[in-house]
């Protein structure tokens, strides 16, 4: 999507960047397209198609440091917002802290944007026709007399990015997606239970829009006569589709901006075992043909396999550049480009093995609101779900509360399945802790 002359033209902005009197530069160019076939009740109900092409700035001049951003790309207007931008950045106070990345760190061998195969050339041959019979027959609406709405979502989108900098670093990344997402209403002895399922593929082959409304049918169905459990401590088993609420305060706790301000339950963690043994978190970035993965963060910095807890010890955090000079540390990645908990305490288990071992408990399939504290690791979510007993599901359970404090939640880990789904941007499957409080 991004041509030649549009790669000349970012070089061209950080020309003009230092002409303007910038030390330094680095340019973003980012071009998007997405078209939409959303549904109601099995039938048409809007059709979008959305274009972007923006450029960002990060300016560094005279010890100041600036971000700007822009869609006016002629020469001349780009020309005018630089200098604008520039006088503006010489106004902010000064920090020493705002340099650009090592060159050394910096990725050199996403040159085309499509190493990791993300791009599918099916989306080129994809008319409107096409995307609303993808949309449509993926109804179930008529195949259950108790649905009384379903609203479905088909979209396909590719995002092609470069980013350059006055170190002469020049990476580029390209992906599509094509993602179908429907909830389901029902309706039976007077109430309504809903249920949602998706799918995201970097490949149209690979989407299975289809299951998706059977997976949200099943999903409102399940949770028919659902009522609160008694409270007390049960074993919890989350579901892969949501174990990511686990494990996103943990990496936003490893995060260098959550360190240097004092606002991480994971304060002075790195090298110490926080954790059971039976944890292994891992940011895996560059697999190929799963959405994602990327060779690169924002900075440009290349992105690596590399452990963040291993074998629950804490072994890196997430510090850029900026932080990394504020901090005096190391400086690493920005963020977990593709975060994944391996599989414990041996590969192969799912769901329905989990259950089976863990005998009686609280199944968690979804979150409904609810916080945590990002200083103490304090949370509280409410859940629905499923009370099971022998390894098998009994009935629905909602409106109830599971509360804890994550260090003393991952302590009581029983067991990590391996049945992460490839579709999600965090890899974690099923996972299971004992003794976690619930309430109704």
């Amino acid at each position: 999507m991004i041509t030649d002359k549009e790669l000349a033209f970012v070089r061209e902005a950080l020309q003009m960047a230092q002409a303007a009197g910038a030390q330094h530069a680095r340019a973003t160019l980012s071009v998007s397209e997405e078209d939409l076939v959303a549904t109601l009740d099995g039938e048409v109900d809007r059709v979008t198609h959305c274009a972007d092409r923006s450029l960002s700035l990060a300016l560094f001049v005279d010890g100041r440091y600036g971000s700007y951003s822009t869609n006016k790309l002629d020469r001349e207007s780009l020309s005018g917002f630089i200098r604008q931008a520039v006088d503006a950045t010489r106004m902010v106070a000064e920090d020493p802290c705002r340099t650009l990345p090592d060159p050394a760190r910096c990725c050199t061998d996403a040159l085309t944007g499509d190493e990791l195969g993300l791009v599918d050339p099916a989306r080129l041959s994809l008319t409107p026709a096409d995307r609303q019979n993808i949309a449509l027959s993926a109804s179930v609406f008529s195949s259950d007399k108790r649905i009384i709405s379903e609203e479905g979502e088909y979209s396909d989108s590719v995002y092609d990015s470069v980013v350059m900098d006055t170190n002469g670093v020049c990476c580029r990344h390209s992906e599509c997606s094509f993602d179908y997402g429907v909830e389901i209403t029902i309706e039976s002895g007077g109430q309504k239970y809903s249920g949602y399922w998706w799918d995201a593929s970097s490949r149209l082959a690979e989407l299975d829009a289809a299951a998706c409304g059977r997976k949200a049918l099943e999903r409102a169905v399940g949770q028919i006569g659902s009522k609160p459990a008694r409270s007390g401590r049960y074993t919890a088993v989350i579901d892969a589709e949501m174990a990511s609420k686990m494990v996103s305060p943990l990496l936003r706790a490893l995060s260098g901006y959550s360190i240097q301000q004092h606002n991480s339950f994971l304060m002075d963690s790195l090298g110490k075992q926080l954790f059971p043994e039976g944890l292994t978190l891992l940011d895996v970035p560059r697999i190929p043909g799963q959405t994602c993965s990327k060779y690169f963060d924002s900075e440009g910095v290349a992105t690596r396999e590399a452990p963040v807890i291993e074998r629950g010890v804490v072994r890196e955090y997430f510090i850029n550049t900026y932080m990394a000079n504020k901090m005096q540390m190391a400086p690493t990645v920005e963020d977990a480009t593709r975060a994944k908990v391996l599989p414990w305490p041996e590969p192969g288990l799912d769901r329905a093995e989990i259950l089976r071992r863990c005998g009686r408990g609280i199944l968690v399939t979804d979150f409904n609101g609810g916080n945590s504290n990002p200083v103490t690791g304090d949370f509280s979510y409410g859940i629905e779900g499923y009370l099971f007993e022998n390894g098998r599901i009994v009935r629905p359970v909602s409106e109830m509360l599971m509360t804890g404090n994550f260090l003393a939640l991952w302590a009581r880990l029983i067991a990590a399945g391996d049945d992460a789904r490839p579709c999600q941007s965090k890899l974690v499957p099923t996972l299971a802790f004992a003794e976690v409080d619930f309430s109704g």
